[in-house]
């Protein structure tokens, strides 16, 4: 018999409570190594809390989180961070102050703690030739458009060499014509460095054509879970979408 393959990351009954808000309720989901994982639901369903609790900047009131053989829920964002995730938010952070370089360098130094100078700077034109800004390092990020904006605050994540990347909205405000290089990019993330993908993302087709499994959250709990066809026929998910099931 073939040995179960551990998860990269197991969230079990997690839970938080704002005031008298229940924002999570006992959301229960595991991910495979190497794996594009989607995160679905309407607004308001408790995305970006999931999010916020996985990288330390919410403490839920209940459950755990697993990532390897260490639990996450009681941790830091930067203990977060060099236990080997990443993440990018929904509104976008880059320091705009700053070059498309200098974020990246933050990564590095942020991340691993251990990179030397020279180092840093070779390991930082990598990212940001692999991000598509190889010609836009020494530009303060405040003069980018929106999409490099986003893909600085992409490379500054991958900077901190995660072992899982969590994507929020990466794609939101982007036209048609960038929409197919940002998902190129993301599949090579995967393909190309072993990172396992959590990604929140409001175009659900994007979702369905891209990830291998899928969660989708509705109020703050998990309504439906699994491969995207099995996901998209289930009336749970059509009802939460659209206010009825599918006939």
């Amino acid at each position: 018999m073939t040995a179960a393959i551990p998860a990269a990351l197991e969230v079990e009954d997690l839970g938080i409570n704002f005031g008298g808000i229940r924002a999570l309720d006992n959301v229960s989901f595991m991910i495979q190594p190497g794996r594009i994982v989607g995160v679905m639901g309407p607004n308001g369903a408790g995305k970006t809390t999931l999010f916020n609790i996985i990288s330390g900047v919410y403490r839920p009131t209940s459950g755990t989180i697993r990532f390897g053989d260490r639990e996450l829920q009681t941790l830091k964002p930067s203990q977060v961070c060099r236990a080997g995730i990443g993440r990018t938010f929904q509104s976008g952070r880059p320091f705009v102050n700053l070059t498309a370089r200098e974020n990246v360098l933050v990564g590095l130094y942020y991340g691993t703690g251990a990179e030397a100078r020279a180092e840093a700077d070779s390991r930082a034109r990598d990212i940001l030739e692999f991000v598509g800004l190889a010609n836009q390092g020494d530009r303060p990020v405040a003069s980018h458009s929106l999409m490099q904006r986003k893909f600085v605050e992409l490379g500054r994540a991958l900077a901190t060499r995660p072992k899982l990347l969590l994507l929020d909205e990466l794609l939101a405000g982007l036209n048609p014509g960038d929409l197919l290089g940002a998902i190129k990019t993301i599949c090579r993330i995967r393909d190309e460095f072993g990172i396992t993908i959590l990604w929140i993302e409001h175009i659900m087709k994007v979702l369905m054509d891209t990830c291998e499994h899928v969660v989708v959250l509705h109020h703050g709990r998990k309504v439906a879970e699994g491969a995207p066809r099995e996901v998209a026929a289930d009336n749970v998910v059509a009802e939460a979408y659209f206010g009825k099931k599918r006939d």
